[in-house]
């Protein structure tokens, strides 16, 4: 049944039944053929299947050829139409030609002519179509080029999700995908959905989690399902979906939906989703080795803990964000006191196991969305968002009482205790600047030593030296 739908279709239309058999026996073989007495007829038919062409004699009791002509150029473009016409009516035939027809063929039909003319319109169009399906997927390729740039997984999605739209010319869809840098944390993207809509949504399908993403293997039309059900509950009627698992090889993982509209998808756009998947999944790869890479670059080897270069990026990013937002930032600079005579005393390998111990304590004191990092040697800085002078004062006295209170481990079964002293600034009190922040907590820092170590320190309490 597969291989009978892939033939060519060819309606013939002509009032004379010998005529009609003459087509019959010429084509049958070659073409899936309908015959039709009468254009009216041969109308209702392509109502039900369109054609590939329609061969048609040009004088007709009632609807004549000339005007079926018309009717199938207006309402089925890029149809083949060849006229079947007597010497006396040459000229309505030339008159054919110049309203669109294809070809011509003069009665009484030959079935060797019938035959090659049709088979030359066919191999024609087949050329045609084929030119079409390269262009367009070689489009699709010139498109995913902008993939090829992504290296956030989220912009992946996006990028993926527009292009994929634009190359199957379909106006709605999604992408749901998890975000990795964030744990059970799923996101969505939608394009082509009133605001309502897309509240509603992700209300469904974020909030509520009703995709389950690892179900999607490979792709394929999707007929019901939790997106389905969402999509309706968001007042959406949809039928089909065309869904697309696009993963990598670790971490990130998604699908991309399009939803069907009044048009079925054609093995063509199959082609070029494929073609979009893959590119999204080698971006996704790239993006995965990229983020291995990144967070080599940002930990530190001994506590692993964010490193002093990212700390550096990411107080940039916080100070503009603090500027555009008017929220306030603190920084916290701590400082193990008197830790060289740990070092003395047990031995450099007790040390670092020391500091990847209190690398533990602290990340256990702060938000996940405060940067925790070792700033260098035994020194740690904490940036505290959306966090006033005050508030960042009592997190600094939590954290060195916590310290202070913690036993560590000293080798040889034996245990020991730790003490810190922390200096604290704010934005935009103690200053505008990353330079300005950090040197202000730096020397609260060393006030708080020359007080007597194991003590908090405010920038608000520096004299012109503080570190005398």
């Amino acid at each position: 049944m597969r291989e009978e739908t892939r033939r060519p279709r060819v309606v013939v239309v002509d009032d004379n039944r010998l005529d009609r058999e003459l087509a019959s026996e010429a084509l049958h073989s070659l073409v899936r053929l309908e015959l039709c007495g009468s254009a009216e007829e041969a109308l209702r038919v392509l109502s039900r299947d369109p054609a590939d062409l329609v061969v048609s004699d040009l004088t007709m009791p009632g609807m004549d050829g000339l005007d079926l002509l018309e009717r199938i150029q207006r309402e089925y473009p890029g149809t083949d139409f060849v006229v079947l016409t007597g010497h006396a009516s040459v000229e309505s035939a030339v008159g054919a030609l110049r309203m669109g027809a294809s070809d011509y063929l003069l009665k009484p039909i030959r079935a060797e002519e019938l035959v090659l003319v049709v088979q030359r319109l066919l191999a024609r169009r087949a050329l045609v179509e084929e030119n079409t399906r390269l262009r367009d997927m070689l489009s699709t390729v010139e498109a995913c080029r902008a993939l090829a740039t992504c290296l956030e997984p989220g912009e992946i999605y996006a990028v993926a999700l527009d292009v994929l739209l634009r190359s199957l010319r379909r106006p709605r869809g999604l992408a749901v995908f998890r975000r990795s840098s964030l744990e059970l944390s799923d996101a969505l993207i939608l394009r082509g959905f009133a605001e309502s809509e897309e509240n509603r949504l992700h209300d469904l399908l974020v909030d509520e989690k009703q995709v389950d993403l690892e179900s999607f293997r490979e792709i394929g039309m999707v007929r019901r399902g939790p997106v389905h059900s969402a999509l309706r509950q968001a007042g959406i009627s949809v039928e089909r979906i065309l869904a697309v698992p696009v993963q990598g090889e670790e971490t990130e993982s998604g699908v991309l939906f399009v939803i069907e509209d009044d048009c079925d998808f054609e093995e063509a756009e199959h082609e070029r989703t494929r073609i979009v998947a893959g590119h999204a999944e080698l971006s996704l790869r790239n993006a995965e080795q990229y983020s291995r890479a990144k967070e080599r670059a940002f930990i530190d080897d001994v506590t692993e803990l964010y490193n002093v270069r990212y700390l550096l990026l990411a107080a940039d990013h916080e100070i503009r964000r603090a500027d555009r937002y008017g929220t306030p930032l603190s920084v916290l600079f701590l400082d193990l006191d008197r830790f060289k005579l740990v070092n003395d005393r047990y031995g450099h390998l007790v040390g670092s196991r020391a500091l990847r111990q209190l690398g533990q304590v602290l990340a256990g004191c702060v938000r996940q969305v405060d940067t925790l990092a070792r700033y260098g040697g035994d020194e740690f800085t904490i940036l505290l968002v959306d966090t006033g002078h005050d508030d960042a004062m009592l997190v600094a006295e939590r954290i060195r009482a916590t310290v202070a209170d913690n036993w560590f481990d000293g080798g040889r079964g034996e245990a020991m205790q730790l003490s810190l002293s922390i200096g604290v600034a704010t934005y935009p009190d103690h200053g505008r600047s990353r330079e300005d922040l950090l040197d202000h907590s730096d020397k609260a820092m060393y006030r708080a030593k020359s007080a007597g170590r194991n003590k908090v320190c405010s920038a608000n309490e520096l004299s012109d030296n503080p570190r005398d």
